[in-house]
């Protein structure tokens, strides 16, 4: 079932590192079970803008025309079968790694971890910089009127926020590390505040983001320098840079049997202080997206207990999708948003 639609829309693609081209494309149609979504609002990721510099990100490459964006929100504009047609008009944020059915990760619970999984704007899946997007019913979530659909796209970075201080353990009482006060490590900082952490002080090398990270439950927000690793002791650091000085940085703070989440994606290879894991019997662990998680991101956009709209410090349409991707960079820039 479908409302009144256009033919064609516009698309944001990337070709190789660097070239990225405005195209006209045909508006998809919904399959079984998946949903059409105009989509209003796209966060930029850092995946995103890597992509776009280095053309690749690990073992992903671009090697052929590829639609950048994963932070996405908008609404149902048709349903394809087997899809209750009450749901057209819905506001939704889309989950948007899609995992296949009966994998044994999936099975077992860890469909994040699926081989198979099909991720917006990971090679060779298109993303969201386009103005329809079609998507699986199951992984798109209505959102109350009360959320923005800028909030709504900031739902994903709040996902792997929540999937962060799951793997950490945090709770009543703990105190937390946390390197980097870009998006993630301000959710972060947030969600370790509502977990009931008592201790949470955030570490960066960019001093204009320090006030922010404070404004989202940091106690303390240093700079990189400042953090004393010869006496402050955390039971859980979580990087959000996956820069390798902050890596060793963070567990060196690290008490007895505390717990280092690695979030951030940088080097393939880190130099790690084995004596001091075995001489503490610190878990080092890394966390990939999330799984189960939009329902509870929702629920805290719902509640507004996380100020999810003052992440955004720049708005381009789709057609300056190029400076969105650039615009991390910039002295006070927090996180760029795609209005397509």
């Amino acid at each position: 079932m479908t409302t009144h639609l256009p033919s064609t829309m516009q698309v944001s693609v990337l070709h190789k590192a660097r070239d990225l081209r405005n195209e006209e494309r045909a508006v998809p149609t919904p399959a079984p079970r998946e949903v059409l979504v105009r989509v209003r609002a796209v966060g930029v990721c850092g995946s995103d803008t890597h992509y776009y510099t280095d053309g690749r990100i690990g073992d992903f490459t671009v090697d052929q025309p590829l639609i950048l964006g994963h932070e996405a929100s908008g609404e149902i504009v048709a349903v394809g079968d087997g899809v209750d047609p009450a749901r057209i008009g819905e506001r939704v944020s889309m989950e948007p790694g899609i995992p296949t059915a009966f994998s044994h990760e999936t099975l077992t619970g860890n469909y994040n971890l699926d081989p198979s999984v099909q991720f917006f704007a990971t090679p060779p899946v298109d993303g969201t910089f386009a103005e329809y997007v079609t998507h699986p019913a199951a992984f798109t979530y209505a959102v109350p009127d009360t959320v923005s659909l800028t909030a709504a796209a900031m739902l994903e970075p709040l996902s792997v926020a929540i999937a962060a201080t799951q793997s950490a353990h945090i709770g009543l009482g703990s105190h937390v590390l946390i390197a980097g006060a870009g998006p993630i490590g301000l959710l972060t900082a947030a969600v370790a505040r509502l977990r009931g952490a008592t201790r949470v002080h955030v570490f960066d090398v960019r001093e204009e983001r320090l006030s922010t990270a404070e404004q989202y439950g940091a106690h303390r927000a240093m700079l990189a320098n400042e953090v004393n690793t010869a006496h402050d002791r955390y039971h859980a650091f979580i990087d959000a840079t996956g820069a390798t000085p902050a890596i060793t940085t963070g567990i060196a703070c690290l008490g007895p049997r505390g717990t280092a989440v690695l979030v951030g994606m940088g080097a393939d290879t880190v130099p790690l202080p084995l004596s001091l894991i075995q001489g503490r019997e610190i878990s080092v662990t890394g966390t990939f997206r999330y799984r189960n998680t939009w329902p509870t991101a929702v629920e805290l956009a719902s509640a507004q207990a996380i100020d999810l709209d003052g992440l955004i410090t720049s708005r381009f349409p789709l057609a300056q999708a190029e400076e969105a991707l650039l615009a991390g960079a910039q002295p006070g820039q927090i996180k760029a948003l795609v209005e397509p």
